[in-house]
């Protein structure tokens, strides 16, 4: 399978993946409720000038408008028939516009989780978890995307299966996990053990690591143990633009443009590869991360204390320090079976 991130990062040496989706989209009028997916369809003019957006502000990677793209995931807006046809159109919609950037762009396939637990917690099997997620990547790739970008996962048996699903169809894939419950993901997975998810399938991630949780300074703690863990690796990070906070019925994001300016240093020098916003990143973000890291040269590696001291203090322990690990490995083991 091609891999058009190792050529790029061979090119640029670290990455930059675009912002927020669905709090951008809320902004151009998407109601609560409203599936992002239908509007590749009924609203394709938005969603471009969301990814227009992030490629003139700077990115190199952005991510389509599938998050929600599986048959589980749409069903509950009766669009799970359609599963294909609303992925194609998601990747067309960004290929063009990566198309015309005037440099490379890769377009990056969003493949969100299904919201089902699977067997034994659930009713989803394994089997049926792995064809879901085929079912969008085929849709993804016949629309031009170049990679599988598997994210906000919490199960490793789920990052499991749609990494399963990206070789069956046949493009290369990336992963990452939500660590938002007490510095792991919300089914025990601790952030050091995230490259351990897919080591038996026959090909590797392109890269791994994490994205949302809950801001930046808890983002950048995991990244420390991820990339402890393997130094080697190829790292994402694509954190939260601050805390959610309510003004009124909106929710707004506390992070500025010059947070997420320091929250890209601290990610390269404690390791990352590919950097990005997740919930809240706006264009104006995106821009002064963009100018942050052609600016910034790798320093010495961060320690949490020196985190906190520059972005903010932690909303949760890290999960390096936060004890027993025994949810992580019986979802691990799970993965496998």
């Amino acid at each position: 399978m091609q891999n058009p991130i190792d050529a790029l990062l061979a090119e640029k040496g670290v990455l930059l993946a675009d912002g927020a989706t669905g709090t951008n989209l809320f902004a151009m009028g998407l109601e609560s409720g409203e599936a992002p997916e239908l509007w590749n369809e009924s609203e394709p003019e938005k969603i471009e000038a969301l990814h227009q957006g992030f490629v003139d502000a700077g990115a190199d990677i952005i991510l389509t408008n599938s998050f929600g793209g599986t048959r589980q995931r749409l069903k509950l807006h009766h669009a799970q028939d359609r599963v294909f046809e609303l992925n194609k159109k998601a990747a067309e919609i960004a290929r063009r516009v990566a198309d015309r950037a005037g440099r490379r762009v890769i377009v990056a396939g969003s493949v969100g989780p299904t919201g089902e637990l699977l067997q034994p917690l659930g009713a989803l099997t394994y089997d049926e978890a792995v064809d879901s997620f085929a079912e969008q990547i085929e849709g993804l790739k016949a629309g031009g995307a170049d990679v599988a970008w598997i994210e906000t996962m919490s199960a490793p048996q789920e990052i499991h299966a749609a990494a399963a699903a990206a070789i069956r169809v046949g493009l290369p894939y990336t992963y990452t996990g939500s660590f938002d419950t007490a510095g792991r993901t919300m089914m025990g997975l601790a952030p050091k053990h995230i490259h351990e998810v897919a080591d038996d399938l026959p090909e590797k991630p392109v890269a791994v690591g994490a994205n949302c949780g809950v801001g930046a300074p808890d983002i950048l703690a995991a990244l420390l143990d991820i990339s402890e863990a393997k130094p080697e690796a190829t790292i994402i990070v694509k954190g939260n633009c601050g805390i959610p906070e309510f003004r009124g019925t909106e929710i707004h994001y506390s992070g500025t443009p010059e947070l997420m300016a320091d929250y890209v240093r601290l990610a390269v020098d404690g390791g990352a590869r590919i950097i990005g916003g997740c919930c809240g990143t706006s264009f104006e973000h995106l821009a002064a991360m963009r100018k942050a890291l052609d600016s910034h040269h790798r320093a010495e590696r961060p320690t949490v204390e020196i985190i906190e001291a520059r972005v903010g203090p932690m909303r949760n322990k890290a999960a390096s320090q936060s004890g027993a690990d025994s949810a992580g490995r019986r979802e691990r083991r799970r993965a496998r079976g």
